[in-house]
């Protein structure tokens, strides 16, 4: 099976780029990453060079199958106005085994995260006074696109809790513990619903009393390296996923990280993802100091 396994993989990372029988030279698949080339054209951006690897993480009996789970990782070198970086995502995969035959292959969506509106009123007025370090918390942000740290619990849908390990890395402190429906914090094996919930931390960041809270701006182009940007993928009120700012572009636009589809220096708009619709609603959040 374990042939038969590898060959598999090695196809699908043919799908984003393989190697040309004449030339030898690794050519990107325009098929697989249409959506992700035509975005970044429309921005004036071209991704000059691509490539993909595959690790096989476990392989898990059940019956008599065999449940495969495997990661792909696509580094994108993106050239936009003479100025080079690199961005990066990975993609989640289980496969089922039947002897030496595949069953089944998909990609793993977690998208579903509980339902929580908007938190309750804090009930501790204490002053948490701080200056917000942006520089700790995009480094934090890049030191932890791809892993996780192990001193925080690891969610499925892991997007909020990174980016509020994130904005704590800066300097923002925990507050509320140990109610759940207020404050924001993550402590004793316990956390409020606004720090790993999507939703509940859009409402948390403009109506903090204190510790850490955004201030909302009308446009991505004022967020700053440390910000944060929440996503309504269907427009329909309910925020389903959260990025922390870790750059601009050429024309000051934001770069972002993020978790759960994990991706570093991704552009802001997420219109090459398989979530995307043309409702997309947007929140902009700058983090503000409490002097």
């Amino acid at each position: 099976m374990n042939t038969q396994l590898q060959r598999h993989v090695e196809m699908l990372l043919q799908s984003y780029v393989y190697r040309s029988s004449q030339t030898g030279n690794y050519i990107i698949n325009d098929d697989t990453i249409k959506n992700k080339r035509e975005m970044h054209r429309r921005r004036g951006a071209e991704i000059v060079k691509c490539n993909a690897e595959g690790k096989i993480n476990k392989i898990t009996p059940i019956g008599s199958q065999k449940e495969v789970t495997y990661q792909i990782h696509i580094r994108y070198l993106i050239n936009h106005k003479d100025k080079l970086y690199l961005e990066e995502e990975m993609l989640n995969r289980i496969s089922v085994w039947d002897d030496n035959e595949i069953v089944t292959d998909r990609q793993v969506m977690n998208n579903v995260e509980p339902i929580y509106m908007q938190p309750l009123e804090e009930c501790e007025k204490r002053d948490y006074r701080f200056t917000y370090d942006r520089m700790a918390a995009v480094q934090y942000a890049e030191r932890w696109w791809n892993s996780y740290n192990p001193q925080f619990k690891k969610f499925d849908v892991d997007c909020t809790n990174y980016v509020s390990q994130c904005v704590h890395a800066g300097g923002a402190p925990m507050v509320g513990f140990p109610n759940k429906s207020s404050g924001w914090w993550m402590k004793n094996k316990a956390w409020s619903y606004t720090w790993s919930v999507a939703h509940s931390l859009r409402w948390y960041l403009p109506n903090a009393k204190s510790g850490m809270k955004g201030r909302e701006v009308t446009r991505a182009a004022d967020l700053m390296p440390g910000d944060v940007i929440c996503y309504d993928f269907q427009g329909d009120g309910r925020f389903d996923h959260n990025t922390i700012v870790v750059a601009k572009d050429q024309d000051g636009m934001p770069l972002v990280n993020a978790h759960t589809h994990n991706s570093r220096m991704r552009y802001w708009a997420y219109e090459d993802s398989s979530a995307y619709t043309p409702n997309i609603k947007y929140k902009f959040f700058h983090i503000i100091d409490r002097n």
